[in-house]
Formats: structure tokens, C-alpha cells, sequence
């Protein structure tokens, strides 16, 4: 991707001047706004619409990078956000970056450029760079992923959840939980499974884990062979809800029922959870106050208060028990 900085180094001039030249700045001088229209065009670079926004809406604009808009989780933070900036005087700017790395590094770059007043972002991978927006001095805050280097997190406690949900499967007699989860540079779902395969070891039981990439089948390919392996699974933790939408599919088609032939329990519940049938069990994260909460702290460090360290809060998830993973009891002979 051609940036700013490039074409600024082609015709000669600062980015600032590129920045201004593009935007038909009476400010420019024709000769070096000629020279960069030049070097713009010979580079293929294209203003960013996203950037545009930014310059007319100012400094009082956050920019909100979350991972996939579609997933019902990230819908709620985003809300959370929302809220709380506008009671605060702010506007948002809402970037998907559809667990595509090479956007989120487009939308931190463009945060940085256009000197937006913080940045909360939910990470593609754990060591996904945020130089840009650090050497900016932007305040920055980090929602449900968790990134390698220390920064102000806002996440849920999902080893906890994991344990409870796996714990409560084999309270109900399920005796092989499976865990379906994301690929392993995503730091939450990570936890998650840490947390399934500390009980699952705990209790001498086989840690059967599948990782299954984000924008595929979600996982029906996945469940096809695990099913039809010669030790399927009994009962499955999935550790998000986009996830858990194609195991059920899948299971549907294997002709395999919720509830009676297979247990299962998945993080976040969506709207849909209890329309399902059986309804579906979940860890439920507080997905709105992780928004707010990150809301917050980004105003706090916008105004430098509070402690110069960075902060961690890690919210408490709830097991929500329904239908589908009750295991049936077995029927009395005479």
C-alpha cells in the first residue's frame, strides 16, 4: 500500500504539504502541489476515505478498530463505546478490519496521520504492531485480545469461563469434550483453551482441540471429520458465537441433535442463543461494559489522569446453563 510518507519522499516535500496538496490547500505552492499530484499518481496512491472523515470531524474523533462488525460481541463493545464517548463529547469512527491484517495496519496508520484523539482497538493477532499510533503519543486502549507488550486491556476472563463450561459439561456426564477454537497467535481464544485443557488434564480425560480459521466454513469441516473419526467427541466447546452458528450446522447435518447426541456450550450470547433448539448454553461476556469501560480509561488518558502505568481490567463471565448441554438421563428398563 502506497502511503503518504511515499509520496511525500518522491516529489520532495513533507507529508504535511502532501496531506494539504491532495486536499487542494490554497496554502501550497502551485509548483510543489503539481510535483506531488505528480508523484501521487505515478505511485498509485489514493486518498483514504476513512482520513477524509478524520480531517473534518477533528481531534475530538476516536478511531474504534474492531476485528469483524458481524460477530455479535464486537456489535456490543462497539455500543459500549459509542455511548460513552458521545456522553463525553466524542465522536466515533468505526473501522472493520475483518481479521485481515494488512486493514488494521492501514486504520492504525491513518489514525496516526490524521492525529485522531485515542484509539481503542481489538487486535488480529498478539503482536500485531501499534508503533504508529504509540509514537504519535495517541492513547491507546486494547479490547478482548490481549497484545504482547504491556498497554491499558480491556477484556474478559476467558481461562475462567472455559473452566466453568468444561467443568459444568462433565457435571453433566458428558465424559470427551472437544474444544473448537481460533488460531493460536489470537490471544482470548488462546486463554480459552488453556482453560479447556486444564480441566480436561485435571480429570485424566484426552485434550481433543481443533483450531479453525477465521472467515472459512466456520468449522464444518472441522466437525465433519471429528465426527467421523472412530473416537468422536461427546460434547464440544466453542469459544465464540460466529463459531458455534456453523458446528451447529454441520451437527444438523450429521444428523446429530443437541442436547441428546452431542453436549455443547459457547462463548458470547448472542441474540439468537435462546431461539435455537435446544436453546444454546454460554459463557456470557459482559460485552457492553467492556466497551464502556474502555471508553473510560481512553478518556482518562486523554486527559493524563490516573496512573501513568498501563492498566488491566479483566471482567467477570457468567455460565448461562440451557438446553443444549444437558445430557439426557438414561431411561429405566423393566
Amino acid at each position: 500500500m502506497v502511503k503518504i510518507s511515499d509520496v511525500a519522499l518522491a516529489a520532495n516535500v513533507s507529508a504535511a504539504t502532501v496531506s494539504r496538496a491532495l486536499n487542494n490547500s490554497a496554502r501550497v505552492d502551485p509548483v510543489l502541489a503539481a510535483r506531488v499530484h505528480a508523484a501521487a499518481q505515478q505511485l498509485g496512491y489514493r486518498p483514504n476515505a476513512v482520513a477524509r472523515n478524520l480531517r473534518r470531524q477533528g481531534t475530538q474523533v476516536w478511531a474504534l478498530i474492531i476485528t469483524d462488525i458481524n460477530n455479535p460481541f464486537y456489535t456490543a463493545v462497539a455500543r459500549g463505546v459509542e455511548d460513552v464517548a458521545q456522553e463525553l463529547g466524542f465522536s466515533v469512527l468505526l473501522c472493520n478490519t475483518d481479521e485481515d491484517q494488512t486493514k488494521q495496519d492501514r486504520y492504525l496508520e491513518v489514525a496516526a496521520q490524521e492525529r485522531v484523539a485515542g484509539v481503542i482497538l481489538a487486535p488480529r493477532a498478539d503482536d500485531s504492531d501499534v508503533s504508529s499510533v504509540q509514537s504519535g503519543n495517541i492513547p491507546l486502549v486494547i479490547v478482548d485480545r490481549r497484545l504482547a507488550q504491556p498497554v491499558d486491556f480491556v477484556t474478559a476472563a476467558s481461562f475462567e469461563g472455559a473452566v466453568m463450561a468444561t467443568e459444568h459439561l462433565l457435571r453433566q456426564g458428558w465424559q470427551r469434550p472437544a474444544c473448537i477454537t481460533r488460531p493460536a497467535d489470537t490471544a482470548t481464544t488462546e486463554q480459552r483453551r488453556l482453560g479447556y485443557e486444564d480441566v480436561v488434564r485435571r480429570h485424566g480425560l484426552p485434550s481433543i482441540v481443533r483450531h479453525v480459521p477465521f472467515h472459512t466454513d466456520s468449522g464444518v469441516d472441522v466437525i465433519n471429520k471429528l465426527f467421523g473419526s472412530a473416537d468422536p467427541p461427546d460434547s464440544l466447546l466453542t469459544v465464540d458465537a460466529m463459531l458455534a452458528l456453523g458446528v451447529m450446522t454441520s451437527l444438523k447435518r450429521q444428523g446429530l441433535k443437541i442436547g441428546r447426541d452431542v453436549g455443547m456450550i459457547s462463548f458470547d450470547d448472542a441474540d439468537w442463543a435462546t431461539v435455537v433448539e435446544p436453546p444454546l448454553s454460554v459463557i456470557a461476556q459482559p460485552a457492553y461494559e467492556i466497551g464502556a469501560e474502555a471508553a473510560r480509561l481512553l478518556a482518562r488518558r486523554i486527559k493524563k489522569e490516573g496512573p501513568e502505568d498501563p492498566q488491566t481490567m479483566i471482567m467477570s463471565t457468567t455460565l448461562i446453563v440451557r438446553g443444549s448441554c444437558q445430557r439426557p438421563k438414561a431411561r429405566k428398563t423393566r
